[in-house]
């Protein structure tokens, strides 16, 4: 029995978008509270999905007589444990993001200092890059193949 790969993404559980009000100052109390909370439930799902996998593994391992079987139950087995390590990373990448929040250092990019702004936070938490630095990394990266 096959368990359904979830997308780190999809994990991100559905939130409500961040309205600011006129005039706010970026990164403010609400706004580092909001990010948070998305981070540690990014974080609780990806903790759950490690469990379920556990589980799972648990369940379904079964010594099959047919090398076929038992190569195909091998494989799923190993694109789970893969799809966990990555996960795994992940989980301490958002740590290292929710360090930030404590320190009052979220939400400007590394490179140039910048606002990287709530929507682009929203759809990735943990960006540390604004769009036009990681823009140019990303095409620096294309050139030299690296």
């Amino acid at each position: 029995m096959h368990m359904p790969d979830m997308s780190s993404e999809s994990l991100m559980k559905d939130f409500t978008p961040y309205e600011a009000k006129e005039g706010e100052e970026y990164m403010n109390e609400q706004q580092l509270e909001h990010f948070r909370n998305i981070l540690l439930n990014w974080k609780q799902n990806l903790m759950e999905e490690v469990d379920r996998t556990v589980s799972h593994l648990k369940e379904e391992a079964v010594n099959y007589a047919d090398p076929n079987d038992r190569a195909s139950q091998e494989e799923e087995f190993s694109l789970e444990l893969r799809t966990r390590d990555r996960e795994r990373k992940l989980v301490k990448k958002i740590n290292q993001t929710i360090e930030l929040i404590d320190e009052d250092d979220y939400g400007f990019c590394n490179h140039c200092g910048i606002e990287i702004g709530i929507r682009r936070l929203e759809a990735r938490p943990t960006a540390t890059l604004c769009i036009d630095c990681k823009t140019l990394a990303e095409i620096k990266e294309k050139q030299t193949g690296s």
